[in-house]
């Protein structure tokens, strides 16, 4: 009889192994389908970045510039007096094409958002007429409905400067073709349009066809200690505790200029959904440059994403832009509920005003009230008079705190 409760846990040793091993095998399985969901994922919105596919876009880029379908003011030192040399694929993204160059010494970037010129949208007019009798009015009432029918604006003629400033001649058809492409890149209007009105903008350098080039600058990473490499922004000086929180605090400043700006200073407001350090570079002066901005939304563009059907607030998010949903009628609502500044100073300013710059550098008190306004920043606002309020006294208080922070880095030199 003493054999059976031996037996008893004989089995129950075993019965537990075995479920251990299952639940083992089980994780293992689960791990290796997610590994293979993953690798599916990827390969089916994003491609390898190659120099070999990269020198095969472009040759067939001047293949096409050769036959006269495509034209553009770069497409000369790129295709013929090889001034303008390819010099890496920097990454491919569901489409978009984002190589590296240098033209005429300079580091540039080549962007195109599909890799073929015949991928975009053809213009029935240049078929349906002779290309000649277009006239200017007519080009740019179909530049102006274009832009509205991209960003939601409605342009006057005046404005479109940036947009179209060729002129008839022998290639007129493929100008208006090129033309016609680049229109169909939301990202390339908006640097156009904001090139002579924002310093917070990539510039724009010229274009071949479907591809426009633009200044190159190095964008920030999340794992950076800084998110910015700050060395390769003002050399290996900033190698030193002092000259990094400088830059920052410079760099902090440029961001609530860029907020004000982006805020007050178009038509309507330009509300960036997709805040994070890769989407930012930083100039040499330390400007901030949004270099990104394939989810950039002026107001009424905005408005229309946001006004959605739905069932709760969750329904109501798209990305780092969210709105309430009203419940009543179970729609959302068209105004956003967050802003620009609050993002920034959740995802970029949390980061950098913490614990670990505390020293000597700055002043005791000073710290922790920057903490203190970066975290009440930070946190989610309402659609009302009094977050707007309290929107505007977080920003002269960021102002107010990193002017003082500045000051007192310039005497501690």
């Amino acid at each position: 009889m003493r054999g059976i409760p031996s037996f008893k846990r004989l089995r129950l040793k075993i019965w537990r192994r075995c479920t251990l091993l299952l639940l083992l095998l089980w994780a293992a399985c689960w791990m290796l389908v997610s590994a293979l969901l993953f690798l599916l994922h990827r390969s089916v919105f994003s491609e390898r970045c190659t120099d070999e596919k990269s020198h095969r876009i472009l040759a067939r880029l001047c293949l096409d510039y050769s036959s006269g379908t495509l034209t553009g003011d770069l497409c000369e030192d790129l295709c013929v007096a090889q001034k303008l040399v390819y010099k890496h694929c920097l990454y491919y993204d569901r489409g978009k094409k984002v190589i590296q160059a240098d033209w005429r010494g300079q580091p540039i970037i080549l962007k195109s958002k599909k890799e073929i010129f015949s991928s975009y949208q053809h213009l029935g007019m240049l078929e349906e007429v002779e290309t000649q009798d277009i006239t200017e009015t007519e080009l740019l009432l179909m530049v102006a409905l274009e832009v509205k029918n991209v960003l939601g604006l409605e342009l006057s003629n005046n404005t479109m400067g940036p947009l179209w400033t060729r002129k008839k001649g022998p290639s007129w058809k493929a100008q208006v073709a090129s033309m016609w492409s680049l229109l169909q890149q939301e990202e390339y209007i908006y640097f156009s349009l904001l090139q002579d009105f924002s310093k917070h903008v990539l510039r724009i350098i010229g274009s071949c066809g479907h591809f426009y080039a633009v200044e190159y600058l190095t964008a920030g990473h999340a794992w950076h200690k800084t998110l910015f490499p700050l060395e390769n922004v003002v050399g290996p000086s900033l190698a030193g505790h002092r000259s990094r929180v400088r830059a920052i605090v410079d760099i902090a400043l440029s961001f609530l200029d860029m907020v004000q700006h982006f805020d007050n200073d178009f038509s309507h407001r330009l509300h960036l959904c997709d805040i994070k350090p890769e989407n930012f570079a930083i100039r040499h002066d330390l400007t901030v440059v949004a270099i990104d901005v394939d989810m950039a939304f002026f107001e009424p563009k905005m408005r229309d994403i946001l006004e959605q059907n739905c069932t709760g607030d969750e329904d109501c998010n798209f990305f780092d832009c969210f709105s309430k949903c009203n419940l009543k009628i179970r729609k959302c609502g068209a105004q956003r509920a967050n802003n620009n500044l609050q993002v920034i100073c959740d995802k970029i300013f949390r980061r950098w005003f913490s614990p670990n710059l505390r020293g000597p550098l700055v002043s005791f008190p000073l710290q922790p009230q920057l903490q203190k306004a970066v975290q009440e920043c930070a946190e989610p606002g309402h659609v009302d008079a009094a977050g707007h309020q309290r929107t505007l006294k977080s920003l002269s208080e960021l102002y107010h705190l990193l002017r003082v922070t500045q000051r007192e880095l310039q005497r501690a030199e």
